[in-house]
């Protein structure tokens, strides 16, 4: 006999306020979150640096994320900003992955993993974006916005059309496999609460690895293609 489940998808906890006469709305679900997460990032990097054994582990990850910026022409100046989308992205899914996120109750509504919710990877994709922007205006100035009329001018929609792809393919890719892993485990672990889910959630951590190396590598690919 399997147990009833109920599961509402799209309900979110808003905070409103008025400001300077217009009335304007906070995201808290997705706000809260990213602080939980902040919160996590920013106390292991003091753990780790006042822990000299485990500094080793940030030159690895330092050469991680460099091989990355080389491998794609972005450049060693963008480590900082890929290697930051790597951790959020990396800690949000797995502490997503990892913890009874349900037990902590909102109004109207249960916290989740900031890369459960379509606002967050929306807004790394549009960083992602600005990032892409701000390299190809700064290596060729102005001269940037030729590319879009090579080498035909009739392929202007098509290229401009791209700018628009980019960012909306990131978003949901990394939403999409992130929402649907956790709705994966939350129905096994509603009918089957024991040992069942267990081997999903590590498939689930594994792709949560992949997602936020994918999401990296394609924010240093364009990075590259717009300065290259």
């Amino acid at each position: 006999m399997c147990l009833p489940l109920k599961m509402e998808i799209g309900q979110h906890y808003f905070v409103s306020f008025n400001l300077f006469g217009i009335e304007s709305h906070i995201h808290a679900q997705v706000v809260l979150s990213c602080l939980i997460i902040l919160s996590v990032l920013f106390g292991f990097i003091l753990y780790f640096r006042q822990n000299e054994e485990l500094s080793a582990s940030f030159e690895i990850f330092f050469q991680f994320i460099l091989g990355i910026a080389e491998k794609q022409h972005a450049g060693v100046e963008w480590i900082p900003f890929l290697g930051t989308l790597f951790l959020f992205i990396f800690i949000s899914n797995w502490v997503g992955a990892l913890f009874p996120w349900s037990f902590i109750h909102l109004p109207n509504s249960s916290i989740a993993a900031p890369t459960n919710d379509v606002n967050t990877t929306v807004g790394l994709a549009l960083l992602v974006s600005i990032a892409y922007f701000y390299a190809g205006l700064r290596k060729k100035g102005f001269g940037y916005f030729k590319h879009y009329l090579e080498p035909f001018p009739v392929l202007l929609p098509l290229k401009i059309l791209e700018d628009f792809t980019k960012p909306l393919s990131l978003s949901f890719r990394l939403f999409g496999n992130i929402l649907a892993d956790e709705l994966v485990v939350a129905v096994l672990l509603s009918l089957v609460p024991l040992f069942l889910p267990v081997p999903i959630i590590l498939l689930g951590l594994f792709t949560s690895a992949i997602q936020a190396l994918i999401f990296t590598t394609l924010a240093a690919t364009y990075i590259g293609e717009a300065k290259e």
